[in-house]
């Protein structure tokens, strides 16, 4: 296939420029899949179907090893995220201090398991396998921001505030 005939975009979506340009800056070369899937996770959120295709075709990649690659490395999603995201590790440490309850906790509260998003989309429950803070389990993040010695009321406490907060009922002491 010749650079001059790669496939249209999934859609005429702008952003689909910015991954084009990715593509193009690296000559369309297979070795750039993972700048690829970065450029098309940070213009649309993250990576669905036809963007997987779309990047599989265009760098001429087995769809197969597009979607390995997509779904080996934690930093992308295949699913939309919610407007805030929850992290859970679930690492040794983390997992004998509690990780597995905690998880649950946070489970049944928004009815969803890990890797999934709230029916509201207002929360994205995610696991890591080790966010590095073995000192301070149960460790995770909240909205990116690192925490240490996560309780099931410290997150549900979280995610009240959230769905306080966007839905425009902001408690008194919300800040």
């Amino acid at each position: 296939m010749s650079h001059l005939s790669k496939p249209e975009p999934p859609t005429e979506d702008k952003r689909w420029r910015i991954v084009q340009t990715t593509m193009r800056r690296n000559g369309y070369a297979a070795d750039a899949l993972i700048e690829t899937l970065h450029s098309v996770q940070s213009a649309f959120g993250y990576l669905d179907e036809p963007s997987l295709k779309y990047v599989a075709h265009s760098l001429n990649v087995p769809l197969s090893k597009v979607y390995g690659v997509a779904t080996f490395y934690h930093l992308f999603t295949l699913h939309k995220k919610g407007v805030h995201t929850l992290t859970v590790c679930t690492g040794t440490a983390c997992f004998i201090k509690g990780a597995a309850r905690l998880l649950s906790v946070i489970e049944n509260k928004l009815g969803i398991h890990a890797g999934e998003t709230s029916k509201d989309g207002q929360v994205t429950l995610e696991v890591a396998r080790c966010t590095g803070a073995c000192g301070t389990p149960v460790a995770g993040a909240i909205d990116e921001h690192d925490v240490g010695e996560m309780t099931p009321e410290m997150a549900l406490n979280k995610i009240k505030e959230w769905v306080k907060h966007d839905t425009g009922n902001v408690s008194e002491n919300h800040q």
